[in-house]
């Protein structure tokens, strides 16, 4: 039997990533009350000389549009038309990547990582089916 771990203190959990960025933007979303107030808004403060994440926007309600659409994205899918046309040549891909188009680059990353998921669901299910079949489990009682 694996060892179990104590991964309720492990903070570099995907699934706590993915609770921290949609916590971010939910409280964003019902802070910034007149999104549009944030147009023209640059997306760096003066002085900073740090290089931004989402340089690609114009200006901060760019920035607030980008943020709500990767949290859509991820709570509820990315559309399959939308999938294919982003994933259409690896050259594109590779120029993605090199430009910095974040939203892109997630599709292109959460598309492998739900078909991963989605594979090894399929092999669980596979497992527990013929672990059952194999004991004359009947599961008809569900």
């Amino acid at each position: 039997m694996m060892p179990i771990t104590d991964f309720k203190n492990n903070r570099r959990t995907l699934f706590n990533a993915v609770n921290r960025f949609i916590t971010s933007v939910t409280v964003m979303g019902e802070t910034i009350m007149v999104p549009s107030l944030l147009r023209d808004l640059p997306v760096e403060e003066e002085g900073s000389h740090r290089k931004s994440d989402v340089s690609k926007q114009r200006d901060m309600y760019d920035s607030y549009l980008l943020l709500k659409s990767i949290r859509n994205d991820i709570e509820w899918g990315i559309p399959d038309e939308q999938i294919k046309s982003n994933l259409e040549s690896s050259k594109a891909k590779e120029e993605d990547i090199e430009s910095g188009d974040l939203q892109r680059l997630l599709h292109h990353h959460l598309d492998g990582l739900y078909n991963v998921l989605s594979k090894l669901t399929l092999q669980a299910n596979h497992l527990t089916n013929r672990y059952t079949r194999e004991l004359g489990i009947n599961d008809s009682g569900r």
